[in-house]
């Protein structure tokens, strides 16, 4: 009972203030192509299905809408290079695998275009909400083979209560 009135001086360690400031993200959303179609690993389309992680960060008809654009960019570039890897195929043996360079140029372009077109919506949107878009190559689950995929990362928030 002599301990009733006694004040103990609390110490923090330097493990404890360093566990306050500790930034917490999330793990990157993956959408990957659902589309039937894939030329040097890039779908035909991305699927608009809203993700779960993403409630309470953006609204679904956002979300839907930067998908159709990157749909609308597949849907308008992808069927000249289909064409043009046809007519490469074909053409394969006599040109000793030259043909598919323009198949290839086309592609890296497509994927360009969609770069930019996550850029704009990045710049408009999305760094605003703490989010940020990006085309990536992964490699497949089931295969060796690598594809495109969307990736929805978050951006960590700056800690200004943090001591320097």
């Amino acid at each position: 009972m002599a301990d009733f009135d006694t004040i103990y001086e609390e110490r923090e360690t330097d493990e404890d203030i360093i566990d306050n400031y500790m930034i917490y993200v999330p793990d990157p959303i993956i959408i990957r192509g659902a589309g039937n179609v894939t030329i040097f690993g890039l779908s035909n389309r991305f699927e608009t299905e809203f993700p779960q992680g993403l409630s309470g960060k953006v609204a679904p008809e956002e979300f839907k809408a930067t998908i159709t654009r990157i749909n609308n960019v597949l849907r308008k570039s992808l069927p000249v290079n289909v064409k043009w890897l046809f007519c490469g195929c074909i053409c394969c043996c006599c040109t000793l695998g030259c043909s598919l360079w323009p198949v290839v140029c086309l592609s890296k372009r497509t994927r360009h275009s969609i770069e930019k077109v996550l850029d704009w919506e990045n710049s408009h949107l999305y760094q605003k909400l703490g989010l940020l878009w990006k085309l990536k190559k992964q490699r497949c689950d089931s295969s060796s083979m690598m594809e495109y995929v969307l990736v929805l990362e978050f951006i960590p928030k700056v800690p200004i209560f943090r001591p320097d």
